[in-house]
């Protein structure tokens, strides 16, 4: 009778498994930065405001709240789990950030930091949800998307909160030797995801626990620690992307962030990250975050309607994840 836990063909088919995995993951990256490439020259082309230095440089601020936004989802969903709670919670932060500073008078860094503290916060509340009482991700966060829409708006009373310091327009409308501030925080993010990703335990637990749950756990991964983590982790970007963005118009906006999960889950989708977990990377998510954002971007130059966008991009998750399916049967995610 054979050992099953020795058996080479069992382990051969693991191997060939993961590196289906990588490959499909892959494959997924090079097709979304092809898309990114062909759909910025079709733009350039068929929209002349498109390729001017305005719209680039609003374009790149523009992107940064999705792309921060991201990195963090990214974690999420490379261990099997989902953060719809994004939106709101960026809207909170940005709302109790910009109030730090208009009704108690904190300077802008007090303000930035309790944005996020707060999105830090209902990171936590979520990963405790998941890991501790055993809510699945997709409830757990979307009972805190109503949690969070529900505090901003009884926190303003559904008005904009305005008198912020001047000086916080720098976060989200500043320049470093011409270069927007909001694109070196994209740069900065990206570099920690990724040496948290490549670098660090948590990476590699997030990887194991997205491929096999029960087996992380039956190998001494402490994942109800690392889960939480995790999306401690997504909430604090959120509430960094709902400063940048409080900051873009130097007010606290109640009804920021309605629907900004589904672009931010489009970036990271698109991006090669895999729904069913155990595949991720921070490079794949902002390709995946450029191309929403642009297409978006380019959808304002020629007039077409924000339904019509929310349903290209509805669309393009659809396929994304299809083509998820369709790479793991290929490419071995069905091996054996």
């Amino acid at each position: 009778m054979t050992d099953r836990t020795t058996d080479p063909s069992t382990s051969d088919r693991g191997l060939l498994g993961a590196l289906g995995d990588r490959m499909s993951g892959a494959v997924s990256q090079v097709a979304a930065a092809g898309a990114l490439i062909v759909v910025f020259v079709v733009l350039s082309i068929i929209a002349p405001s498109f390729l001017t230095a305005d719209n680039l440089f609003n374009l790149g601020s523009q992107t940064s709240v999705n792309a921060v936004m991201a990195v963090g989802v990214t974690l999420v969903i490379i261990t099997g789990g989902i953060d719809l709670s994004v939106g709101s919670v960026a809207a909170l932060s940005g709302v109790v950030g910009v109030l730090l500073m208009a009704e108690y008078g904190f300077n802008p860094l007090i303000g930035i930091l309790g944005g996020l503290a707060v999105g830090a916060v209902a990171g936590l509340v979520n990963g405790l949800l998941v890991s501790v009482v055993g809510l699945p991700p997709f409830i757990a966060t979307l009972g805190m998307l109503s949690v969070g829409r529900g505090l901003v708006l009884i926190a303003t009373g559904a008005v904009a909160v305005f008198g912020a310091p001047e000086s916080f327009r720098l976060l989200g409308q500043g320049v470093i030797n011409a270069i927007p501030i909001p694109v070196v925080l994209i740069a900065v993010v990206a570099v920690l995801g990724h040496l948290v990703l490549t670098r660090t335990r948590l990476g590699r637990y997030a990887y194991v626990m997205g491929s096999n749950m029960e087996a992380a756990r039956l190998s001494g991964v402490p994942v109800k620690r690392y889960t939480t983590l995790v999306y401690v982790l997504s909430g604090a970007l959120a509430g960094l992307g709902g400063m940048i963005a409080a900051s873009r118009i130097n007010s606290g906006q109640p009804n920021f962030g309605e629907g900004l999960e589904l672009d931010v889950i489009a970036a990271v989708v698109i991006g090669g990250a895999s729904l069913f977990g155990g595949r991720g990377t921070v490079l794949g998510s902002l390709i995946g975050a450029f191309l929403v954002a642009v297409i978006r971007n380019g959808a304002v130059q020629l007039n077409i309607g924000t339904f019509y966008q929310n349903v290209l991009i509805g669309v393009i998750i659809w396929l994304a994840v299809w083509w998820d399916r369709y790479q793991r049967r290929k490419l071995g995610g069905d091996a054996g």
